[in-house]
């Protein structure tokens, strides 16, 4: 067990600080750029998503990294409900903003013709209100839960409590909670997963189609603008696929822990390891696909930064 404890502190280690400077640094490109230019509806979906995944990578990631290190027990009850809570938050928004994403990409993709530029700035508009409307709901649902949890510590039906190894948690779950928690999180969670999936295969299809009618054009300043686009919205598939992979994943092992009533330790590392891949590692997924002079520009602000 010593060379696995090991090889998770590792793993804990290199995911955080992968994902803190992944998440900061694409995070930073585009506020900077977003000073000088106008951001496109993608790039400020985007930016929002990215973030997201940071608040994760430091409210889930940082005090995992330092249970793992065997720093436990540091946060009292309401320090735990609080950042039980940012967690919350950032999770709803990253899945959120995913699937806004993915429908917008796809529905811009399937109505390419009829976009011009007084529409497209329309929609600028319209992303830009509903990413916040997004942070806000998310911000207000679990508020409602961490409200009732600390409503029902100081009562005297008390239930078994949550060990988190970095903390402790009083007042666990009863059937109020639970149903809040169904009602807020996981239905949530399900219907946008489903938007995902729909959205990311509708995708898949005009992709197919689109590289089905390239093929009978000739003229070359037209294959590398399409080309070019289709890049680009390979790009946000392959990411939006990989989001809903490690996010179907760390739901069906968060299902199991729940439902087993002995804690696995295999388990539970594997599921907080995973629920930590997409934020650490998505950045990476959009820089690969950058133009060198994209990345050159990123190096430098990350050299200035840090």
């Amino acid at each position: 067990m010593d060379f696995w404890n090991l090889a998770i502190k590792i793993l804990f280690l290199s995911q955080t600080t992968t994902g803190i400077l992944g998440n900061f640094s694409l995070l930073i490109y585009y506020l900077v750029y977003y000073i000088e230019h106008v951001l496109k509806p993608v790039d400020l979906i985007l930016m929002h998503l990215i973030a997201s995944n940071a608040l994760i990578v430091l409210s889930t990631g940082m005090p995992q990294t330092l249970a793992a290190f065997g720093l436990k027990q540091f946060l009292n009850n309401f320090g735990c409900n609080l950042l039980v809570y940012i967690q919350s938050v950032g999770r709803s928004v990253s899945i959120s903003t995913t699937c806004l994403l993915s429908i917008f990409q796809a529905t811009t993709i399937s109505h390419r013709k009829s976009c011009c530029k007084d529409q497209k700035a329309t929609v600028a508009k319209y992303i830009g209100c509903s990413v916040s409307l997004l942070w806000v709901l998310s911000m207000s649902l679990h508020f409602i839960f961490l409200a009732y949890i600390l409503i029902k510590r100081h009562s005297k039906n008390m239930t078994r409590n949550r060990d988190l190894e970095y903390c402790l948690t009083e007042g666990g779950e009863d059937a109020i909670s639970s149903s809040l928690y169904t009602a807020l999180v996981v239905c949530p969670e399900i219907f946008f997963s489903v938007l995902i999936a729909w959205s990311s295969g509708l995708m898949i299809v005009i992709l197919y189609r689109h590289k089905q009618n390239v093929q009978h054009i000739h003229s070359s300043t037209v294959s590398s603008r399409n080309s070019s686009e289709s890049r680009a919205i390979q790009k946000i598939l392959v990411l939006v696929c990989i989001f809903l992979a490690f996010f179907t994943l760390s739901s069906i092992l968060r299902g199991c822990i729940a439902f087993l009533q002995n804690r696995n330790w295999w388990l539970l590392n594997i599921n907080r390891l995973t629920s930590l891949c997409f934020p650490s590692f998505g950045p990476f997924v959009l820089m690969s696909h950058y133009t060198f002079m994209q990345r050159l520009s990123l190096i430098c602000i990350c050299n200035k930064i840090f």
